[in-house]
């Protein structure tokens, strides 16, 4: 039985706290040496199986132009004002100094030459689009081998390379490129101390103890350490996202405290009734460990789920993210009790989560008995009245709390009708960084498409005039600025044209011209001859992935409402209550969407947290999100629902039931909450835009669904359903196998197993 082995756990951690604490040191340590001796860096692969970029880099790979390769550019400018490069040889000369250097550097193939296309004269496209028309901003490319052949290494080596120039030549100098976005270290850091201080202040406050605020702390740092430093170690043998380090720290700080304080108030409540603290750190594990081990369950399954995408690096992420939750959720049941064994007694001082009422007394029998004994019925009472008064009003007036508050979420989901995916490109980054400069450099002297440029490649067999048609015909199409000359490979005869379009990378418009040179523009050229053509580049890997993911999103949504469904029929022995809480946990993540959808892309509000400009919603957040938010809130959803069956099975009274339980859980709940909001809320002033949208989508989330949907809907919608709410057709009861429901302690008579069992109210 899971809570007899959780009893042992917990109990003998708790007896032998300091083994436990240097078994987690012994393992964070070797955690990271393995990380250090073995692991890897962070890269971005935004490519999939099937796509037809995908294909294009394989011709062009096919092709050994190169160009399926790294790039990256160096973009100057003199830094005399009134100076050109046509005028001034001391610019003219540094720019040539600066090309020689940068082709120097490790690993690079090649790097363009602006001060030999000076030479050619003529105007921008004589130069090969290297140097502006009016000669004062010049584009130094580079090109670098597959990204499995680089590593960071090789983009702190151009940095190094540009900070010691920008002191050695009368230039600015700025630099870009998808060298940048694949090895550009995560802006996690400083959002990791803003939540852990704010989640501190939080638990301080609730607690009322420094010694209590800490333990949660404490067990959350040694979590994220080992988590960190495994996902290292992963990142050695595969791509890992950049962004997966950053999600792994915003989730498992979130969901590491927030378990520990499940496990915490409980302990405090075992030592209020006078237990010795090694018993009560078992008794707590026991109960409360075991919505912990399925709420974690639950987000580890709904992350994994992430591989029906069938999007490699979406899957890595997934898998990444999931291992700091499995971390935490052991952590919650081994490291945390021993730390309240070593705490002892002076946890029992009562603070305001240690004086949370029991979860309550339930039958094995499912049938309604008399209440169990209280410890002090007074002053539990006036511990819940605020809640229990609020509660008793919204189930006094059901209908219009449910209209409204159904009404603010669907209102607040409207802007997803206007959801555009895509990935949010330099131009969204603060002007700090060199990358952004770079882009507005490259865009006020080219163009916006020129920092998206989109890589034909075309195996011309069997029809050698079709390269002259598909130039001509792309040249033609309204989306595209200019196209280069195109490559041609003697030994394969594969062609490579690098196209600029009109519009920036992140810009709707790019992503319609992608859509219709690959629909209209290039079969009408090739007609129905044996030759192919197929786009890549960044921005054309971008949008497929995009594609991808909104074609998979519903297989996800489908999958894991599926699953949600019928773990908590499992659990609740009920049809409406799962419909329910899967329709209400809709309605708080489409609300999440919409807010991300008026702030990122409407800008409503953006400069609260630091947004410069509107962007698209980065095309693989919403499927990390739903994800991850019907994860955690399974965890809420067990908590509360446990606690009014419990209820209702003791009192027969759905009314007192949902009175009782959801006020008796209502504290607990927004506390755990406000520490997750607190967390994620600290990432979303990062200045990476995905970042942004994490920290911004999870802390909306969780906030709706703490607040307008456990306050405020679930009374009102169980009010409404009455006793149905626990329906469950006598053929489907017999069928589904009976086990234990909520957080109740198994070994207390007075604190007992809820087992449904036929007969129970409503069946």
């Amino acid at each position: 039985m899971l809570s007899k082995a959780l009893l042992r756990l917990g109990g003998g951690a708790a007896r032998h706290p300091w083994r436990v604490v240097a078994a987690w040191l012994i393992a964070a340590a070797l955690a990271v040496l393995a990380a250090i001796a073995v692991g890897g860096r962070t890269a971005d692969s935004m490519t999939a199986p099937g796509l037809d970029s995908g294909r294009a880099a394989e011709l062009i790979e096919r092709a050994g132009t190169g160009q399926e390769g790294m790039t990256a550019q160096v973009v100057v400018t003199p830094l005399d004002d009134g100076a050109t490069f046509f005028d001034h040889g001391s610019a003219r000369t540094a720019l040539t100094r600066l090309q020689t250097e940068v082709e120097r550097l490790p690993h690079v193939l090649g790097a363009s030459d602006p001060a030999g296309a000076l030479d050619a004269g003529g105007d921008t496209a004589v130069r090969g689009g290297l140097v502006s028309a009016d000669g004062r901003i010049a584009v130094v490319r580079v090109q670098y081998p597959d990204q499995s052949r680089l590593s960071a290494d090789d983009l702190d080596a151009l940095v190094a390379l540009g900070d010691r120039l920008r002191a050695e030549l009368p230039l600015r100098i700025e630099m870009g490129g998808n060298l940048f976005y694949a090895f550009s270290g995560a802006d996690g850091g400083a959002s990791e101390l803003i939540g852990l201080l704010a989640a501190a202040t939080i638990l301080f406050l609730a607690f009322g103890s420094l010694v209590a605020a800490a333990l949660p702390i404490g067990m959350a740092v040694f979590g994220l350490t080992v988590g960190v430093a495994t996902m290292t170690v992963l990142a050695g043998v595969t791509d890992v996202p950049t962004f997966a380090p950053v999600l792994g720290s915003m989730v498992g700080l979130g969901v590491g405290i927030d378990y520990a304080l499940f496990v915490l108030a409980r302990h405090r409540e075992y030592l209020a009734r006078g237990l010795d603290p090694h018993e009560a750190a078992g008794r707590a594990v026991a109960t409360a460990g075991r919505p912990v081990i399925f709420a974690g369950g639950t987000v580890v399954v709904s992350i994994l789920g992430l591989a029906v995408a069938n999007v490699p690096f979406m899957t890595v992420g997934g898998l990444a993210v999931s291992i700091v939750v499995l971390i935490m959720v052991v952590a919650s049941v081994t490291l945390l009790p021993a730390f309240l064994g070593a705490a002892g007694p002076r946890l029992a001082r009562a603070g305001r989560i240690g004086r949370i009422g029991r979860i309550g007394p339930a039958l094995r029998t499912g049938k309604p008995t008399r209440p169990a004994r209280r410890r002090d019925p007074a002053a539990g009472a006036a511990r819940a009245a605020g809640w229990r008064r609020w509660i008793g009003h919204v189930s006094r007036h059901p209908v219009p709390y449910a209209v409204g508050a159904a009404g603010l979420l669907l209102t607040a989901t409207l802007p997803v009708l206007g959801l555009r995916v895509g990935l949010p490109d330099d131009g969204s980054l603060p002007h700090s960084r060199t990358e952004r400069r770079a882009y507005d450099l490259v865009a006020e002297g080219f163009g916006p498409g020129t920092n998206g440029p989109l890589v034909i490649a075309a195996d011309p067999t069997g029809d050698p005039g079709v390269l002259d048609r598909l130039v001509g015909a792309v040249a033609a199409d309204p989306g595209i600025a200019s196209v280069a000359p195109a490559h041609i490979d003697r030994a394969t005869g594969i062609a490579t044209l690098v196209v600029f379009p009109t519009t920036s990378p992140q810009d709707k418009a790019t992503a319609d011209t992608i859509a219709r040179l690959r629909t209209d523009v290039l079969p009408a050229a090739i007609g129905h001859g044996p030759a192919r053509a197929h786009i890549g580049g960044a921005a054309a890997s971008l949008s497929d992935v995009g594609q991808r993911t909104s074609q998979r999103l519903p297989a996800l949504v489908a999958t894991v409402l599926a699953m949600s469904f019928l773990l908590l029929m499992l659990v609740f022995r009920s049809i409406l209550v799962p419909l329910k809480a899967v329709l209400l946990n809709l309605l708080s993540i489409g609300a999440a969407y919409g807010v991300m959808v008026a702030v990122f892309q409407w800008g409503w509000g953006g400069a609260l947290i630091g947004l410069e400009a509107t962007v698209p919603i980065v095309s693989f957040i919403p499927m990390f999100l739903f994800a991850i938010l019907f994860g955690l809130s399974m965890d809420y959803e067990v908590f509360l629902l446990s606690r009014v069956r419990e209820e209702y099975l003791r009192t027969g009274d759905n009314g007192t039931a949902i009175v009782e339980g959801v006020s008796r859980t209502a504290r607990i709940i927004t506390s755990a909450a406000l520490i997750m909001v607190a967390v994620f809320l600290s990432f979303a002033v990062a200045e990476d835009p995905s970042t942004k949208m994490f920290g911004l989508g999870l802390a909306t989330a969780i906030f709706i669904d703490a607040t307008v949907v456990r306050m405020v809907l679930v009374p009102a919608t169980m009010t409404l359903l009455g006793r149905t709410n626990w329906w469950l057709p006598k053929w489907l009861d017999r069928i589904l196998p009976h086990g234990p429901v909520g957080t109740d302690d198994p070994y207390d008579p007075d604190d007992s197993d809820v087992r449904v069992t036929q007969g129970h109210p409503g069946s």
